[in-house]
């Protein structure tokens, strides 16, 4: 969907600032280049979202004590101003110009989705200085995604120094032994991914076993791995360049998007 007046918000429109108790648009330019400090966005889908709280949870924390107060009203507000009608992906900023820190909202339409996408391995250092809080991170992941979609690639996947596997650019992995899910190990650092750990907690309510390891890329040979966000929902890595051949078992990857999808609740 394209922008436009929904529900006394403009879709595809100028950011919101809070100020004073109140989302203003925003009519001018800012002066300079201002820091990210924290950030977190979500999946609209007719009013309905995976796991709104576990958003929220994550970017209160990113926003740290010092505005969290702050930051539960401006997160309300902004809840409340979604329209709940279209496909939308809105994002909450805490940014810093200069002295200056603000809040921020932006009513995004939905970006195209797919069920499935090519990766590859992001062959330099590390670009990550914050790796536990989305917001600080963003431009780099911006570009080490863009150096991946150069290459063929719909997404750049980060690995430690020792080769195991830890999160994409925008995304977090799981890959299936047989019928074990596996997610990366707890002390690889990364984004609390909020589809990953809703993921984990429906498969440990179904009884399906769920194991944390370190893993190269290339010990991920003949299995199903899967890429999953906020936005996308669980995608098959159809093809990794350069890396593991993969693999798929009819159903599956349908069937677990399907429960997610279930789990979707109004907006508040």
């Amino acid at each position: 969907m394209g922008g436009g007046q929904v529900s006394g918000v403009e879709v595809g429109g100028a950011p919101l600032r809070w100020s004073d108790g109140r989302l203003l648009p925003i009519e001018s330019c800012e002066l300079g280049e201002p820091k990210v400090l924290a950030a977190d966005s979500w999946l609209v889908l007719d009013g309905r979202v995976l796991a709104v709280d576990l958003h929220r949870e994550r970017f209160l924390e990113a926003v740290g004590p010092r505005h969290s107060a702050e930051a539960s009203r401006f997160w309300d507000a902004s809840i409340a101003a979604l329209p709940r009608q279209g496909e939308l992906f809105p994002r909450v900023d805490l940014r810093q110009s200069g002295e200056r820190v603000e809040f921020q909202l932006r009513v995004r339409p939905a970006p195209e989705r797919t069920s499935s996408v090519v990766v590859t391995i992001h062959r330099g250092p590390d670009p990550r200085k914050q790796p536990k809080r989305k917001g600080p991170d963003l431009e780099s992941m911006l570009r080490i995604r863009t150096e991946a979609q150069s290459l063929g690639a719909g997404e750049a996947i980060i690995v430690s120094p020792e080769g195991y596997v830890i999160e994409g650019a925008y995304s977090s992995l799981a890959w299936w032994r047989g019928d074990v899910l596996c997610l990366p190990a707890a002390d690889l650092e990364r984004i609390d991914s909020v589809t990953a750990r809703t993921l984990q907690t429906l498969a440990t309510a179904l009884g399906i076993d769920v194991v944390e390891e370190h893993t190269t890329a290339a010990e991920l040979d003949g299995l199903e791995v899967w890429s999953m966000s906020a936005l996308q929902g669980i995608r098959i890595i159809t093809e990794w360049i350069d890396g593991p051949s993969l693999a798929e078992r009819p159903g599956r990857l349908a069937t677990w998007r399907r429960r997610l999808d279930a789990l979707r609740r109004p907006l508040p």
